[in-house]
């Protein structure tokens, strides 16, 4: 598709998030995601959007990651629909 197609038409979505990366270093660290949850200050909406692979705040993202003392390529991937 060209450029001018892309502009016009809008850029699909082919790529979606994925937290996967986040929670196997969790089961490694004897965390749980309540407890990362509660250690990072974030909601229970907010967790549970996470789990289920949708967008959060990157001041979210960023919170977890202080706590983790990581950055946000180690906690979150996009990957293919």
């Amino acid at each position: 598709m060209s450029l001018k197609a892309l502009i016009r038409n809008g850029v699909p979505d082919l790529r979606k998030i994925s937290y996967k990366k986040l929670w196997k270093p969790l089961i490694d660290m004897d965390l749980n995601k309540q407890t990362l949850a509660q250690i990072s200050s974030i909601s229970p909406v907010t967790l549970s959007k996470m789990v289920k692979g949708e967008y959060v705040n990157l001041e979210i993202l960023v919170k977890i990651c202080n706590v983790l003392d990581c950055d946000v390529h180690d906690i979150l991937e996009l990957v293919p629909e």
